[in-house]
């Protein structure tokens, strides 16, 4: 049963009965939640008879979708940006970054505030701006499920979030059948022409019946893009990157042991809202996992180790660095477990677990030969930080025949958090503002220690066959990350160069920042009839209060040559209360199907939410206007057609502390052709069809433009591209 799926009381719970190499094949649908036979179609070890209920997995909600690998299939054509993806889920936003880091937005709640993990493991942030989010180091063309979590979720799926869950799957491995030996794959290549984007993907798989060896491997490059109608070319939008990572996989007496290693490679990513660039990213990971079936249960544990080496300076659009721009660097090592036992009890699932995550973080930008304000040493800006988390839990969940099931879990997380004295530039008089700063930073108590207490309760309820309910409520605990709380920067230009929101402000960290502690209730009705491609429809509302909301306050007013306000301000993060409601609707109709006119299919998504600051009064940053979207789509042969109606309306709650900016609503028009030919399918498409000209609501600030001419606008959203791709499996 897919993760997230309904099921009913109807459904029968039994013990898992496995032994010898059955054992994986089992394994992967209890862990993955997808069934065997189609995640082992093809080239998979015969199977037995095998009985688990999918009631015990944990990502059995009504508030998740899954998106499948042909829905990736679909949209990996027209973006290489994983999270601008997730878009396609009702109640996910995200707001703009480079070309492949867009930051999501679940509800309301930003990137910070979410649990973000790509094969089990989550990856600590490595930059001031965040131009390296977990989800950059994914690429479409590889991705082969995503999984998100947009109501409450069950403490086993991680802790030190109050948002919701985004888990980036990639294909489990495959293996022979018995005696024999197994090599196949698949390879990709795309274009699009707004920016001349290109790039390719290869994933090879040779394995025996018992082991198994993966690479998987993309590239990406694009130039600026256009926005649409007369806004012409966005500047600090270019970008391009590597990927590439090898899986081996063993099948054990009751189980599965994997060891996955990678490298991420981008030379160059331009952020047309912030005021630096990525002018190189690299990073190099190590993931061991090993999962085993027993009588007694499943056990699941994962250990990894990640390095990133990130460097910040200025792209051709913002100067360059012919005089020598402004170089930051960030050095990140990180290292983390997870232990997970699900212990099958006779009355339900109990899961016992534990997860430790360490980050070692160090920011010093180099001084610049013959800059007076940029010298004559290196500006330390956060000295061999330390953020450690150890986070346990305890988890139950259980069903009743009268069609009740529930979990209830309970969690606690430890984080120390730690690090070293920081030094400005120099002790000059323009420097005077953070020479101050830094020494009242340095003679300040740095290290921090926060216990944090979570728990969640899901109950659902199936009315019928075709009708469930799910009620959720959860108490969730987040404290401040490394620059939250350790930025110390006063002066104009080291507070700009802090933070993630594209906005163009300054931001002063605060050590005297506490957690963030989140009260969300959510609800979810879904109904369907007509078997497999029958109709469906979702209703899902929501409410959050947050106290201790990491928010910010107003410093200062940035200047100008002559002392006139720039509208950027500086600003200084401080604990506040906030609200955030909102509803999600979507819902799917059959319009036809016959052997001569093929299948149709109309689906539909809308979601609405309204963000308060309750300290201030004002609306909260970032936060999505309404929005909807309508998908006709046509099957007949091989031939797929796709076409896509996307509705924003106008964005007239803005945070005023921020000055953020209004954006007018918009419609875009996108269409999809694809032809499957035995192996090989053939894309071509095109987004913004009629070239439509809008602002994207949660873009920030166009820097990059302001940079080179002078004029303020937001980000322009993308014009019309054309896009081509085609993919060959073996």
């Amino acid at each position: 049963m897919p993760a997230f799926a309904r099921s009913t009381s109807k459904q029968p719970t039994f013990k898992v009965r496995l032994a010898g190499s059955f054992a994986f094949p089992a394994l992967v649908a209890v862990l993955a939640g997808a069934p065997i036979s189609r995640a082992f179609a093809q080239d998979g070890t015969p199977l037995p008879e095998v009985d688990v209920s999918s009631a015990s997995e944990a990502g059995s909600t009504v508030s998740g979708e899954r998106l499948s690998p042909s829905r990736l299939r679909d949209l990996q054509v027209g973006s290489s940006d994983t999270a601008a993806i997730l878009q396609s889920v009702p109640g996910v936003s995200g707001y703009g970054a480079g070309g492949f880091s867009t930051l999501p937005v679940i509800r309301g709640l930003e990137a910070q505030r979410l649990t973000v993990l790509v094969d089990g493991v989550a990856i600590a942030s490595a930059c001031p701006n965040d131009m390296n989010p977990p989800l950059s180091y994914t690429d479409p063309q590889t991705v082969s499920a995503i999984d998100v979590i947009t109501g409450v979720s069950p403490v086993s799926y991680g802790g030190d979030s109050i948002g919701g869950i985004i888990r980036v799957e990639s294909a489990p491995p495959r293996f022979a059948k018995q005696g024999e030996t197994l090599l196949t794959g698949e390879t990709s290549a795309f274009y699009r022409s707004n920016g001349d984007g290109f790039g390719g993907a290869l994933s090879v798989t040779a394995a025996s019946d018992k082991v198994s060896l993966t690479y998987n491997g993309s590239y990406t490059q694009a130039d600026n893009f256009k926005g649409g109608g007369s806004l012409g070319v966005v500047r600090s939008s270019e970008y391009a990157k590597t990927d590439h990572s090898l899986n081996l996989a063993a099948q054990v007496s009751n189980g599965l042991i994997e060891l996955k290693g990678g490298y991420h490679f981008a030379p160059y990513e331009g952020f047309p809202n912030q005021y630096m660039d990525m002018t190189s990213n690299k990073s190099w990971f190590l993931n061991g996992h090993y999962a085993g079936v027993f009588d007694w249960g499943n056990l699941d544990v994962r250990a990894s180790w990640r390095d990133t080496d990130h460097v910040m300076n200025f792209l051709a659009d913002k100067g360059g660095t012919a005089t020598g721009g402004m170089p930051m660097n960030t050095e990140v090592h990180s290292a983390s477990y997870t232990v997970q036992a699900d212990i099958l009890l006779g009355g339900g699932t109990l899961r016992l677990g534990s997860e430790f995550q360490h980050q070692w973080l160090n920011d010093y930008w180099p001084p610049v030969v013959g800059n007076m304000m940029m010298g004559p040493n290196a500006f330390i800006n956060v000295n061999g930080a330390k953020r450690d988390r150890l986070g346990t839990f305890l988890e139950w969940e259980t069903r009743w025949d009268s069609g009740f099931s529930l979990i209830a879990g309970i969690r606690n997380d430890q984080v120390w958090m730690n690090t070293g004295k920081v030094a400005p530039y120099g002790t000059g008089m323009m420097q005077m503002a953070d020479v101050m700063a830094a020494a009242a930073f340095n003679k300040a108590d740095r290290k921090r220690h926060d216990s944090n207490w979570s728990g969640s309760l899901l109950v659902r309820y199936a009315l019928s066959d075709g009708a469930d309910i799910e009620i959720g409520y959860a108490r969730k605990v987040r404290s401040p990350n490394i620059y939250e709380r350790y930025s110390w920067g006063r002066g104009s230009m080291a507070s700009r160069m802090i933070g993630w929101f594209g906005d163009g402000n300054g931001y002063v960290g605060n050590l005297d920042l506490r957690p963030e502690k989140a009260d969300t209730l959510s609800a979810a009705l879904a109904i369907s009839g007509g078997g497999k491609d029958g109709w469906s429809f979702k209703i899902a509302p929501y409410y959050t209060h947050v106290d201790e909301y990491i928010d910010a306050f107003k410093l200062a007013d940035f200047t100008d040559m002559m002392g006139s306000p720039t509208g950027f301000v500086q600003l200084q993060f401080a604990n506040q209360k906030a609200e955030i409601y909102g509803i999600d609707i979507s819902g799917a109709v059959p319009l036809w199907s016959s052997s001569s006119a093929g299948t149709a299919r109309l689906t539909a998504r809308a979601s609405w939410l309204h963000g308060q600051n309750l300290t201030d009064h004002a609306p909260l940053y970032h936060q999505m206007p309404f929005n909807a979207a309508l998908s006709l789509e046509h099957r007949i042969g091989g031939l797929e057609t796709r076409i896509d109606l996307d509705i924003v309306t106008e964005k007239d709650r803005a945070d005023p502390t921020r000055n953020e900016p209004r954006t007018g609503s918009y419609a875009l028009l996108n269409v999809q052709l694809a032809y499957r030919i035995d192996k090989v399918r053939l894309t071509l498409g095109a987004d913004n069809l009629f070239d439509k000209a809008y602002y994207a609501p949660l873009s920030g600030m166009s820097l990059g433009d302001l940079k080179a001419t002078g004029v303020r606008r937001p980000v322009p959203g993308r014009g019309r591209s054309v896009n081509a791709g085609i993919t060959v499996a073996f």
